[in-house]
């Protein structure tokens, strides 16, 4: 007779040869962690964990429909499942003095100039999206590499000794630059390059599932950068036209929160880049702006408008952040990466 579980529902046996000091495997481990939730038993469990739900931080990024579509589980049951899980990792109500404690785990990643560095309060920052727009050649991609670079250089240097999940929409992505980034920071070329993982999104909706399906991998790869260049691309070619708008706008949304969830739970940076579009009815001022509208105005922590200078001079200007002033510098994308300029 197949094996009952306290809800009387039939437990499906799961077999792992990695044994533990008391004897269990990997899975059964896991298993056991998902039971302590409420409503949890071993064949929810089991259930949950064959679809990739291993951590108590993938339910908690979860939403209750898509879960319940995925498993099979009741809508209801899916809900408490997620509410249980954020209660574990304490996203409850709290007072602003355990949120600021909470806070100092903020970390942040040297942009490898201490200009820019300064203009965003000491390095592009974890827990946190941050989005890099302008016209083609202003640096994004740029960044986005240097980025993926220093985010593997130890805390002292301005790293988090982390690797980078790189998405790349547009075929930009170019190893050979994050080549010689690494060597200019001193790092093996060869090791920072196994500490990149690509990946070429070929559609808004393949970009909308990577970063859906990305809650393992972050925590089996050590993921501390998440770079996606550029992060409209797409979903701008695939949606054209005023009748595609709210459309267009709605799974960009939902695309953009899924970033920043995985960003605040598991403590890491999200880099996105964006293009640029002018508006004609602009008779003062810059007439660009970013691609998007109000969904990629407001969801982003912090916004860097990037345009050309001389040479290879570029101005980043903080146009928008919840509690950093707006603010302006000078860098330089030189052979090495991102650099203050040198007069």
């Amino acid at each position: 007779m197949p094996k009952k579980d306290k809800d009387g529902e039939d437990v499906k046996p799961v077999e792992s040869d990695n044994l533990s000091d008391d004897g269990l495997n990997e899975v059964d481990l896991v298993l056991e962690k998902l039971t302590e939730l409420p409503g949890v038993g071993e064949a929810t469990a089991t259930k949950l964990v064959e679809y990739g739900f291993t951590t108590y931080e993938s339910l908690a990024v979860a939403n209750a429909n898509e879960l319940s579509a995925i498993t099979g589980l009741p809508q209801t049951l899916a809900q408490k499942i997620i509410s249980s899980a954020r209660a574990q990792l304490k996203f409850t109500i709290k007072t602003a003095y355990e949120l600021e404690q909470e806070l100092k785990d903020v970390r942040r990643i040297t942009t490898g100039s201490l200009n820019f560095n300064k203009l965003l309060g000491g390095g592009v920052e974890t827990k946190a999206v941050t989005e890099f727009f302008g016209e083609f050649g202003t640096g994004k991609s740029q960044l986005a590499f240097q980025l993926s670079v220093n985010v593997q250089l130890p805390p002292e240097k301005g790293g988090l000794q982390g690797t980078t999940l790189f998405i790349d929409t547009e075929g930009t992505f170019v190893p050979t630059r994050i080549r010689s980034m690494a060597e200019a920071q001193g790092l093996n070329p060869e090791n920072a390059l196994q500490n990149v993982y690509w990946i070429r999104a070929i559609n808004s909706d393949h970009q909308i599932a990577i970063v859906e399906g990305a809650k393992d991998f972050v925590q089996k790869h050590g993921v501390r950068l998440i770079a996606v260049d550029s992060v409209t691309s797409l979903f701008r070619s695939e949606y054209p036209g005023r009748e595609n708008l709210a459309s267009r706008q709605q799974k960009l949304n939902l695309h953009l929160h899924s970033l920043l969830r995985l960003a605040e739970i598991y403590n890491l940076a999200v880099v996105v880049t964006n293009q640029v579009m002018a508006t004609p009815d602009m008779f003062y001022g810059d007439p660009t702006r970013a691609v998007g509208g109000n969904i990629i105005g407001h969801t982003p922590n912090n916004r860097v408008y990037l345009r050309k200078s001389k040479g290879q001079k570029r101005i980043a200007r903080l146009v928008d952040s919840s509690y950093l002033e707006p603010g302006e510098v000078v860098f330089e994308i030189t052979t090495q990466g991102i650099r203050d300029p040198q007069e």
